[in-house]
């Protein structure tokens, strides 16, 4: 997660510039009756208690004592990053801390303590969430620890970061087309599974810096903290707080606090153009007519002959053009001002598996040529993981 929050004014709603919580009226089913009837559990009992009815994975309630063995002693030099919660550190679970857990590398997101409510409902979020989903798309919640004051998340490690990280950094090499595609491919697969889950989920917060990537180049989703359970029976959304990241929050969510599963699609829309140009949906440092991301670039989407105008020049012209052009396509229609224009998740998936394969061949051929030329993100990076 990151710490892009911005207010969001004169609207009555506001996009916190710190905070990702929500009042209790509009916490997700799962937790609802729970809050509003008592306090928001303080310790692992009451925490597994909360996730008796739904919970579908074993999560592991840590002890304070035990991050701190895994972290050595959260020392400064294992930190890989920090937003609006708190900092992430790389940890490793070696085989004789606790009998019956496996040696594992994680990352551990630690609250910073200055805002525990907000910060509690959040954290508290992703271990409801997190503990009924499981894809191989979306990051993997390892366990938690809910002690005294301590609200710390522990995650499967991921050794390249963030997609914000790969795709804007100064030091990396450029991430390749297929690569990009393949990103675009894993990220969408997860908001399709979270979009038809039983109980259906809006993630609300896609952006770069949400998306993950293993050593393969294999997305996945993390930061939980604003998904909401989406609508149900003849709903046709939920009515929410507005939060979320400017420049990535769809527009009809921004004006009404309706929330559906097409503001999902819009900001999908978003990434994917990130992915195309290599730019940020918001830049302050462009002239001032391409500093948003969409409204430069959507009027050039609609004309073939000037795509190539938008396209990342780093990478030097290596793209299948029909490709480029389907993908862009794409991104044009997840973008559409109307919510109903928008296509679902799953033809999503469908539009973008066709542009894993290229005239070379296939992603995964790629991804092994380039694993050798890519540093670790470890070795070049502090990079915020959440």
């Amino acid at each position: 997660m990151g710490n892009c929050w911005c207010r969001w004014e004169p609207s009555i709603y506001r996009v916190s510039s710190n905070a990702k919580s929500e009042s209790p009226k509009n916490e997700s089913p799962l937790v609802k009756h729970k809050i509003d009837e008592s306090k928001l559990p303080s310790n692992p009992e009451e925490v597994e208690d909360l996730r008796r009815d739904a919970a579908s994975n074993p999560l592991i309630a840590f002890t304070y004592s035990e991050l701190r063995i895994i972290t050595a002693n959260f020392r400064q030099d294992r930190v890989l990053g920090g937003g609006g919660f708190g900092s992430v550190y790389k940890g490793f679970i070696s085989e004789d801390l606790r009998e019956g857990l496996e040696p594992l590398q994680v990352a551990v997101k630690v609250h910073d303590g200055d805002n525990s409510y907000q910060g509690h409902r959040e954290w508290l979020a992703e271990v409801i969430f997190l503990g009924q989903l499981s894809h191989p798309n979306l990051v993997k919640l390892i366990g938690y620890c809910c002690e005294d004051e301590h609200r710390v998340l522990i995650y499967e490690y991921m050794a390249r970061g963030s997609v914000e990280h790969n795709l804007f950094s100064r030091v990396l090499l450029p991430l390749p087309w297929s690569i990009r595609m393949k990103i675009a491919f894993g990220a969408a697969k997860g908001l399709a599974f979270l979009h038809e889950a039983e109980k259906p989920v809006i993630y609300r917060d896609f952006k770069t810096s949400n998306i993950l990537l293993d050593q393969e180049y294999n997305a996945k989703l993390s930061d939980f903290g604003l998904a909401k359970d989406g609508p149900v029976g003849d709903k046709s959304h939920v009515s929410t707080r507005i939060m979320g990241t400017y420049g990535y929050a769809a527009p009809e969510y921004i004006m009404t606090g309706h929330l559906t599963p097409r503001s999902d699609v819009y900001s999908f829309g978003v990434v994917l153009l990130e992915l195309l140009t290599g730019r940020k949906s918001l830049d302050k440092s462009r002239p001032a007519r391409e500093q948003n991301l969409t409204d430069w670039a959507l009027p050039l989407l609609k004309e073939k002959k000037k795509i190539f105008n938008i396209v990342d020049p780093r990478l030097d012209g290596d793209y299948p053009v029909k490709g480029m052009h389907k993908a862009a396509m794409l991104a044009y229609h997840c973008l559409n001002r109307n919510p109903k224009a928008r296509p679902l998740m799953r033809d999503i998936v469908d539009s973008l598996e066709p542009l894993l394969v290229t005239d070379e061949g296939s992603t995964e051929t790629t991804v092994t040529a380039i694993s050798n030329e890519v540093p670790n993100a470890d070795t070049k990076r502090k990079e915020d993981l959440q």
